[in-house]
Parts: structure tokens; C-alpha cells; sequence
């Protein structure tokens, strides 16, 4: 055996032995590692199966030994590849179906098929022989039709490989890139000693590629050892960092936008790799139209709640984004609250308000005007209570129905806020009864307001399918006496007894409790 046949037996097994201690350490670790490591498991053993079988064909001393062997590198070499690009897209995390990943699986099966019965047909190989000048072990060869498809695919699962590596450089983290720099290297090696060898510019009757694949697996075992592959890489981004319900912008020392995740797209948009490097206020500006509504200041915290033109809502918080050994920076976190602010309106309309009506219900009419008195009796202003009801409402329920009495109810409402100002205390109180607080109000100017609405409702009828409904309204007034050390619902009790007054006398009529000397007086 020559030297330079030994050399390349040495540089072959070389590769198969670190290709196999790849394979066995990941083996043995890999319930610590995500799975991935599974697929590099494979595509380790692929290519363990083709260096050892390169190597025992480089001793073999006759074509039958030399065909055999061949056989057994087909069990790894056409596999390979496949499997390597699978790694990259797992690491990637590029997502496909078994059913196509089985469907690319088919032409190296057909491969290995057609390699072990070429004596019959002689499409992968139309000649096979011993070199007739370099003697056994060095083959003299040449390339059938399946041989060419059989290239083209292998050449095509590396390339793309290598290419999609390339093509997310810009939009990875710093803290990424060596592990990049060294799995596109580790595609490229291969793919070029191919090309090469494919072209003939290599020695005759030897395949170079495993001489070379000793590089792609130093390469790999730096790769696991020390930028931490399998627990520190961009698949764990794209299976936690892009799974996060939260948008989030990552921001490098200087305020750039250097990552964004998939929930931040399907928040803004616009947003895209090409922003990647820009700073965060101009990219901001392009998404909403917009300056960002705090400053960004180094190692701060913030939590705001924005509105955008998009009519969605955002609770935005920052956190520092530190990490001793490469970078600084910010991380900027946007949750959809759009839901929970309309579901909080909604509680609120609930809780507050009237379900019909629209005006505020008793519940929010108490806690309201307890506020409102307090600041009257604190300032000592007036403060004046209208207690109103529809007269013979019943009357119209009985007659019309409880629909048209639900729309006569409405229609009171509103022809009652047609007369009040904006922010008068304007409530229902229960059933066809309704309540007006009015802070800075004394009783004369309550009786006014009171007759402002009675004649304007007088002369202003239901329209309904029933037809032309007229109803009139009674009304009680009082004022907070300054002697007297009154609360709210003392008050509302006077201006209940000036309604039941108003009631009593024939209706459609104000009555103003006097409370002086402890009798109503009814209003002109």
C-alpha cells in the first residue's frame, strides 16, 4: 500500500471516528437536548457509515470486494445529505410534513437500490471497474442516469442548506452567529469538495468528500461544546421566543431593532427583516404613525397603555436586556389588552349603567352623587335633588304592552337629556322613575329645570305603531338644608315626599319640599 493510499485511508477514517464520537456523545446527552439532536443523530450515523465504508473500500483488493463496500457506503452517503439539510431545518425551525420529508426520502432509497443492482441494469453506474492504469483499489468509472439524479439531489440538499443558513444572518442575534458561521461551514465543505470532484479536478478513482468531512466535524463538536448547540440556539427561539402570545422587540445597546418575534407581526404588520438595524424610534413611526409615547433610556422600566389607529390597545412594559458576555439591551413587550378594555367596558356598562335606558343605574347614581355632595357640603354650595316619575305608566304598559312601555321609557330619557346640560347627574332610579343631581343648584333653579322638563315632555309624544303616545311626568325637588347636618338619603326622602306631593295634587306638576317648615310647597 502506497503512502498516498494510506493517507487518504487516514484523513477518511479520521473523519468516521470523529463522526462516530458525534454521534455517541449526542446519544448519550440527548435527553438534555431538544429534538433536534435526534435528527443530528442520524444524519451523524449516515455519515459515520459512509467514511468507515470509504475507508475499507480504499483496502479492498478486488471489484467484489470494492462493490461491496460500495453498497454499504450507499446505506449512509445518499441519506446524508437529506439529513443534514432536515438538521439545518430543524435548527431553523422550518416546519414540514412527514409525508413530504418521506417523499424526499425515496431517491436515496432508489439510490441504494440502484447501486446494489447496477450489474443488472447500469444506471447508476455505466461502467464499474478496476482503473486499468492505478490498479486495485482505484476505480475507473462511468456515470449513468440515475447517477446524474442521484448528484443533483445531494448537491441540492446542501446548497439549500447552506442557503438558508446564509439567508438568516442579518435578522440573528450576535450571540447566534458563531453557531451559524461554523453549520454553514459545516455545508459547505462537503458541497464544494463534491463540486469539485464532480468536475474531476480531484485525484482519479478516490471520492475526496470524506477525506474532508473530518472539518464539517470539528466544526460541529465546537459548535456543541462551546457555543452551546442544542440548548442555546435560534430553534429555541423559534420554539419559545416566537410561541410567546406577547409581542417582542429586541433592541440592542444603541436602540436598534436586532429581533422581533411572530406574535409582533401578526401585531404590526409591517414590520419586517429589513427594519432589522434601524432605530427603534424611526421603525416605531413607520408602524404607527407616531412617536413612541416614552423615552427609552438605558436600564429603565416602563409600562404604558397605548391606543392605536388600528382601534387595538397595548400595554407595552420594557425590561433590560443584559448578558456579560455579548450584549445590552432593551426588550420592549406589547400585550393585546383590546379584549380585556372592551370586556372592562362591558362590566362597567353592566355595573353602571341602565340596560335600557343608557343613563346610570341606581348603583352608580349612589356612589356618584355621594361624591358630588360631600365636595357641595365641603365648598358650601347648593346641592339640589329632582326625583322624577312618569304619570299613569302602568296605564301604558297595560294598555300598549311592556315593548312599547320599554320604548316610552327611552323616549323620556332622551327627551330629558335634550334639556339637560353635559355632566348633570342624570339617573334611573327604579321602574318609571328617574333621579337628577344637580351640585351648585338651589331649589328655585332645581323648580326651573323641573319645569323645563315637564312641559317639554309634555309636548313631545311617543311615535309607535300604536300611534301618537302622550305622557306627562311629576316631579319632586328639594335642597340640602346647611343647618341641618342632612345626608344624601335624607335628601332624596324630602324630594321623595315633594313627588308623592305632586302625585297626590293631580300629577304633571313640581312640588318643592320646604324644609324650613317641614311641609311641600307646590310650584306654579
Amino acid at each position: 500500500m502506497n503512502s498516498q493510499l494510506t493517507a487518504y485511508i487516514t484523513l477518511i477514517c479520521t473523519s468516521g471516528v470523529l463522526n462516530l464520537y458525534l454521534c455517541s456523545s449526542v446519544f448519550l446527552r440527548r435527553h438534555q437536548y431538544s429534538n433536534i439532536a435526534r435528527v443530528f443523530i442520524y444524519y451523524m450515523v449516515t455519515i459515520t457509515i459512509y467514511c468507515f465504508a470509504s475507508a475499507f473500500s480504499l483496502i479492498a483488493t478486488n471489484l467484489e470486494q470494492i462493490k461491496f463496500w460500495t453498497i454499504i457506503l450507499y446505506i449512509g452517503m445518499p441519506f446524508s445529505p437529506l439529513l443534514g439539510l432536515l438538521f439545518i431545518m430543524k435548527y431553523l425551525g422550518i416546519k414540514t410534513t412527514p409525508s413530504r420529508i418521506m417523499i424526499l426520502f425515496t431517491i436515496p432509497v432508489i439510490s441504494l437500490i440502484m447501486v446494489a443492482t447496477n450489474d443488472i441494469h447500469h444506471l447508476h453506474y455505466r461502467v464499474y471497474e478496476v482503473d486499468p492504469i492505478l490498479g486495485a483499489p482505484f476505480i475507473h468509472q462511468e456515470i449513468g442516469i440515475w447517477y446524474v439524479v442521484h448528484g443533483i439531489f445531494t448537491f441540492s440538499c446542501m446548497f439549500v442548506a447552506f442557503l438558508l443558513l446564509l439567508s438568516r444572518w442579518k435578522e440573528t442575534a450576535k450571540i447566534y452567529r458563531p453557531q451559524l458561521t461554523a453549520l454553514m461551514f459545516g455545508q459547505l465543505v462537503p458541497m464544494l469538495t463534491a463540486f469539485i470532484y464532480l468536475i474531476g479536478l480531484t485525484p482519479p478513482g478516490v471520492d475526496p468528500v470524506p477525506m474532508v468531512l473530518w472539518l464539517s466535524s470539528l466544526l460541529y463538536l465546537w459548535s456543541i461544546n462551546t457555543s452551546r448547540l442544542f440548548t442555546l440556539t435560534p430553534i429555541a427561539k423559534t420554539t419559545i421566543f416566537n410561541s410567546i402570545n406577547d409581542g417582542v422587540i429586541v433592541l440592542d445597546e444603541f436602540y436598534r431593532l436586532i429581533e422581533f418575534n411572530q406574535s409582533c407581526k401578526s401585531m404590526f404588520p409591517n414590520i419586517n427583516t429589513s427594519m432589522l438595524g434601524t432605530g427603534f424610534e424611526k421603525v416605531w413611526l413607520q408602524l404607527s404613525g407616531s412617536p413612541f409615547p416614552t423615552k427609552i433610556e438605558r436600564n429603565s422600566t416602563f409600562t404604558k397603555e397605548i391606543h392605536l389607529a388600528s382601534d387595538r390597545i397595548y400595554q407595552v412594559r420594557s425590561s433590560s436586556l443584559q448578558h456579560a458576555k455579548y450584549e445590552k439591551g432593551l426588550l420592549i413587550i406589547f400585550t393585546d389588552i383590546t379584549e380585556l378594555k372592551r370586556l372592562q367596558v362591558k362590566l362597567e356598562q353592566l355595573a353602571y349603567y341602565d340596560e335600557l335606558t343608557q343613563i346610570y343605574n341606581r348603583r352608580a347614581f349612589f356612589q356618584k352623587s355621594e361624591q358630588e355632595f360631600a365636595e357641595a357640603k365641603k365648598r358650601s354650595i347648593p346641592f339640589t335633588m329632582i326625583l322624577i316619575d312618569i304619570d299613569y305608566f302602568k296605564k301604558v304598559n297595560d294598555t300598549y304592552g311592556h315593548h312599547i312601555g320599554d320604548q316610552l321609557l327611552k323616549h323620556v330619557v332622551k327627551a330629558c337629556q335634550t334639556q339637560l346640560n353635559e355632566g348633570e347627574l342624570f339617573a334611573r332610579y327604579g321602574g318609571e322613575e328617574f333621579v337628577l343631581a344637580l351640585k351648585g343648584c338651589t331649589a328655585i333653579e332645581g323648580e326651573e329645570i323641573a319645569n323645563k322638563l315637564r312641559r317639554y315632555v309634555e309636548t313631545q309624544p311617543l311615535r309607535s305603531d300604536k300611534g301618537d303616545i302622550y305622557v306627562t311626568l311629576s316631579l319632586g325637588v328639594a335642597e340640602a338644608s346647611e343647618e341641618r347636618d342632612e345626608t344624601l338619603y335624607q335628601l332624596l326622602n324630602h324630594a321623595d315626599k315633594a313627588l308623592y306631593r305632586a302625585k297626590g295634587e293631580g300629577r304633571n306638576q313640581v312640588n318643592v319640599f320646604n324644609g324650613e317648615k317641614g311641609e311641600m310647597i307646590k310650584a306654579p
